[in-house]
């Protein structure tokens, strides 16, 4: 009976450690994935009623902005992002650009695009569920990730720099080009 106590408590610690090898170490800036790395499929619903799926998206750059109302420095980002960025590109059918809002309803949502007096769609997500598929619930939200036509990240930036932002417009002009 000893024996048997003692080969389930083994199990147990086992099976723990490899629950623990696993988990995905966040790097300085908490973010989860790495560029390089196939960035995490997920649905997300826009605030037109649309869902995008990203892996549907394959064959397209693709710009993650994560945002929210609530974040000063998504509000100073966005009417760059909008004016560099989408508006340039917009036509492009090798360009897609998604702001995901974090936790926040479809009403207050639609209402901070129109106070950013951005244009480019933003989707919803609930529970912020899908940006916790790229860094840490609790890691500050201003956040692009910027994905090639395979599927794989090329570039993740964190916060708003004229510099870091001026060499991601200038990542996306060359792989559209």
């Amino acid at each position: 009976m000893k024996r048997m106590r003692f080969l389930i408590l083994c199990l147990f610690a086992i099976c723990s450690m490899a629950g623990k090898a696993q988990e995905v170490a966040a790097d300085g800036t908490g973010y989860l994935v790495k560029v390089g790395e196939m960035a995490p499929d997920f649905t997300v619903k826009l605030t037109d009623g649309k869902s995008v799926t990203l892996s549907e998206l394959r064959g397209k750059v693709v710009m993650l902005q994560f945002t929210a109302s609530w974040c000063g420095v998504c509000r100073k980002e966005m009417p760059f992002i909008e004016k560099d960025i989408w508006q340039k590109h917009k036509s492009n059918p090798a360009f897609a650009l998604i702001g995901i809002d974090r936790d926040e309803p479809l009403e207050k949502v639609i209402a901070f695009g129109k106070s950013t007096k951005v244009t480019y769609p933003l989707g919803l997500d609930p529970g912020a569920d899908i940006f916790a598929r790229y860094a840490l619930r609790e890691a500050g939200i201003t956040r692009n990730v910027l994905i090639d036509k395979e599927g794989r990240i090329v570039m993740l930036t964190r916060l708003y720099n004229p510099e870091e932002f001026a060499s991601l417009v200038k990542k996306i002009e060359e792989m559209l080009e």
